[in-house]
């Protein structure tokens, strides 16, 4: 294996602070070293990546394009060595973090909720809990729990289906201005809220009811539920979106259902772990707790 080409992060924070106010002398004294410490880390920096990162014009500084562009990245780096300092001081020496990955608007909508008594229950169980648009994170090393949306397989990990979903229509009772729907088609003459995870949702909707609108696939497009539920909360048009999503707003009148019908999505709400993870105590914990949670729903709805 090739060795690394990795400079030292003395010589990052030079050349960010000289970058960012074009000055040596200025980044001197952000860094409290002398001005020529400075100098001498940022010339040692271009030697290593041999180009210039500076033109030294009339005593004053300017970024080359090598210079800008290896900016950003050296951006990146010190952003996220100093999260990751800010995280490990804010965990006490006997915690363990959990890193959880959820689709925005589950974690919002189902997720915390149900995480209630968590953390007393485990103390020493530090949630650390991501929007994770895109199924990966787990492959990535990102997260060691993932919940996702979709058809259950997953090469390399356990997936355990917590429940499927309906969805309906749902709009402000405003938007239809005191008229009551005689059919479906009438939607159409609406604006039909899409959905960027799933485009074919209005099409299918009005198929499964034997129906074709030219405008099932017209409409602003959103890329989480969450969004489509506020712009359909706003008057902006009918969204269609899961019921677990929408109970509240339903229950407290902010939305309506316009046309009573629901329709079966394909996939199912999922967690997920790495299949060697399956025994690591504060994966097990989160699994066990979920358990639970939906064990405790389901009796509560039986009764």
């Amino acid at each position: 294996m090739s060795k690394r080409l990795v400079p030292s992060m003395a010589a990052l924070q030079c050349f960010e602070a000289a970058a960012r106010h074009l000055s040596f002398t200025r980044a001197a004294e952000e860094l409290h070293l002398t001005q020529s410490a400075v100098s001498k880390q940022v010339a040692q920096l271009e030697e290593m990546l041999r180009h210039h990162l500076f033109l030294r014009i009339r005593r004053r500084l300017q970024l080359t394009p090598a210079g800008a562009l290896y900016l950003a990245e050296v951006n990146k780096i010190l952003t996220q060595v100093d999260m990751s300092s800010r995280y490990i001081l804010s965990y006490g020496e006997q915690t363990e973090v959990l890193k959880v990955a959820t689709q925005p608007s589950f974690g919002v909508r189902w997720l915390i909720p149900h995480l209630k008594g968590f953390g007393k229950r485990h103390p020493n169980i530090h949630l650390d809990i991501r929007n994770e648009m895109e199924p990966f994170a787990l492959l990535q090393g990102k997260a060691d729990v993932v919940f996702f949306y979709g058809q259950g397989t997953w090469p390399g990990a356990t997936c355990i289906e917590l429940f499927g979903e309906e969805v309906v229509p749902v709009c402000a009772a405003e938007l239809l201005q005191g008229r009551t729907l005689n059919d479906a088609s009438e939607l159409a003459e609406l604006v039909l809220l899409q959905s960027t995870s799933r485009p074919e949702a209005w099409h299918e909707w009005f198929l499964e009811q034997g129906l074709h609108s030219a405008h099932s696939y017209h409409g602003p497009r959103f890329d989480t539920f969450y969004m489509s539920l506020s712009a359909a909360q706003s008057g902006c048009g009918v969204a269609l979106v899961p019921r677990y999503l929408v109970a509240q707003e339903l229950a407290e009148g902010k939305l309506i259902v316009p046309w009573q019908h629901s329709m079966r999505s394909n996939g199912a709400h999922f967690l997920a772990f790495a299949e060697h993870a399956a025994e690591v105590p504060k994966v097990r914990a989160l699994v066990d707790w979920i358990a639970a949670e939906l064990a405790s729903e389901d009796q509560e709805s039986t009764e």
